[in-house]
């Protein structure tokens, strides 16, 4: 199988389109982890992202008859890019069906490149749903994102790339994992020629199909994707993927969004380069792997796999970047309400900076405060903060792995309401466009009273929302079915400390 697929890759015809991208040193990340860390930017492509080598290659293949049909795919993102490029440069027509939540650059890119965008339905499956009807309606020739052999040949260009721009000792190949079209064509290239050369796969911790699958010795579906890393948001691997994955994969590693937004903002300081997060996955793992293993002197590369990147979405990766650092720690802390408190817990956390600070009047004896304090992961970690503030005698609650305390709580902090009862609390994620919000509200009805609501938009796909509701005693078994035929992921927060110091 790996002959078959290493012929193809050498044959493909990927550079009438794209570019030989540079493997490019991380001179910082070096230094942090005592590794050599090299960058395989394939976010410079024309479309900012290795989608287009795949998409033109499977082009390539194509009939003349099949082509004056016209092609259509379902994506959100890159691979619509790539190609409706591809297409444009073959004089191939390319429809593209996307879902409606698609963030507008990706949606504009597809256009300013040829292709027709059609917005069909909310999430990706609906989309998918739509294209195969138009193969059916329309008789074009659906393009599949990644789960198609000569897709994966077209990707596994770039490993033919990195081992010749790298010829010395390599020991691992860190990749982004979505679909598996870009990890399948490197571990069949790197397997066949260089098989000591470890391939790596690296997923959100939310979206982790291809590790559920190797676990498991079969594919599986996620019963729900985590949407930050769009690039990657894929529910199932592909069936030919998996098939050179299972086989040729050494491991997968996940990360969680703060890991994400602080491996985005590596690439930055190394390159001053703008990263998708998807396209950071790769530096997310070799950290991941260096703090867990406890290697040095290695040599790494990561796949910057792309830049497709809201603009709007960066408020929240800087937010969280210093979170999945180790450079800051969010917590809560209870002082005495007298004259003086605020000096002494200032003296308590001595020259740390204080990067965050909300307070509100508690009670006559107490106050909660909601504070952000600088840390460093070698020499002064967020434990020993918290070790200190408790030895000197400040309760502390560490909400630094606390989503509704990041996400919401810390832009609340206003007191407590003293006359509201029966109070749960529930954060939901639901997508984002128009009209979403009154679903959301008329699907809720009048029966409960909406005792306390905040919703943060991220520049992403989806809105986030958290939502107090009163709700009698006697009718709390009622709310699960009320909330489920919503439709929206929620979870259930009255019991999180973040609410009930702060708002509850």
């Amino acid at each position: 199988m790996l002959e078959d697929y290493v012929k193809k890759i050498l044959t493909s015809r990927v550079y009438d389109v794209a570019v030989e991208t540079p493997l490019q040193i991380a001179p910082q990340l070096c230094e942090r982890l005592d590794n050599k860390v090299w960058l395989k930017r394939e976010d410079l492509q024309p479309v900012f992202s290795f989608k287009i080598r795949g998409a033109y290659n499977k082009l390539t293949q194509l009939s003349s008859e099949e082509r004056a049909r016209g092609v259509v795919t379902a994506s959100a993102g890159n691979h619509a890019q790539g190609l409706a490029l591809a297409a444009k440069v073959l004089g191939v027509k390319a429809t593209i069906v996307m879902p409606k939540t698609t963030p507008e650059i990706k949606v504009e890119g597809v256009r300013s490149r040829g292709g027709i965008v059609v917005l069909h339905g909310d999430s990706f499956p609906e989309a998918l749903a739509y294209s195969l009807k138009l193969v059916d309606e329309q008789g074009y020739v659906y393009i599949h994102p990644y789960d198609d052999p000569h897709t994966i040949a077209g990707q596994g260009t770039v490993a033919m790339e990195i081992l010749r721009q790298h010829p010395g000792p390599l020991d691992a190949i860190f990749v982004p994992v979505g679909g598996g079209g870009l990890i399948a064509g490197i571990a069949a290239y790197v397997k066949y020629l260089r098989p000591e050369i470890k391939v790596i796969g690296v997923e959100p911790d939310d979206s982790n199909c291809l590790q559920e699958a190797m676990a498991a010795g079969e594919r599986v579906v996620l019963p729900t994707v985590g949407l930050f890393a769009d690039g990657v948001a894929v529910a199932q691997i592909g069936h030919y993927t998996f098939e050179i994955c299972k086989d040729y994969v050494d491991e997968v590693i996940t990360v969680s969004t703060d890991e994400i937004c602080a491996a985005i903002k590596d690439i930055y300081d190394d390159t001053r380069s703008i990263t998708e997060p998807a396209g950071a996955l790769g530096v997310a793992g070799i950290k991941k792997y260096v703090e867990t293993r406890g290697v040095s002197g290695q040599t790494f590369v990561a796949i910057d796999s792309g830049a497709n990147v809201n603009f709007d979405r960066l408020r929240h990766v800087a937010e969280r970047a210093e979170l999945g650092e180790g450079r800051e720690a969010i917590i809560a802390v209870t002082i005495p309400e007298r004259p003086g408190s605020f000096k002494a817990f200032c003296e308590a956390v001595g020259k740390r900076q204080i990067t965050e600070f909300n307070y509100r009047y508690h009670s006559g004896r107490e106050a909660h405060i909601f504070v952000g304090v600088q840390t460093h992961p070698d020499n002064d970690p967020r434990s020993a903060l918290i070790a200190s503030l408790t030895r000197q005698g400040f309760p502390v609650v560490d909400l630094t792995e606390n989503e509704l305390a990041k996400l919401h709580i810390r832009h609340m902090v206003g007191g407590h309401a003293a006359h509201v009862s029966n109070e749960l609390v529930f954060r939901f994620e639901f997508p984002e466009r128009p009209g979403a919000l009154f679903n959301f509200l008329n699907k809720l009805g009048g029966r409960w009273n909406i005792s306390m609501f905040h919703y943060r938009n991220h520049g992403a796909a989806d809105g986030r929302v958290v939502a107090g509701l009163q709700v009698p005693a006697d009718e709390r078994h009622l709310v699960p079915a009320a909330l489920e035929a919503i439709g929206y992921p929620y979870w259930d927060e009255s019991e999180n400390p973040a609410y009930t110091l702060f708002l509850g």
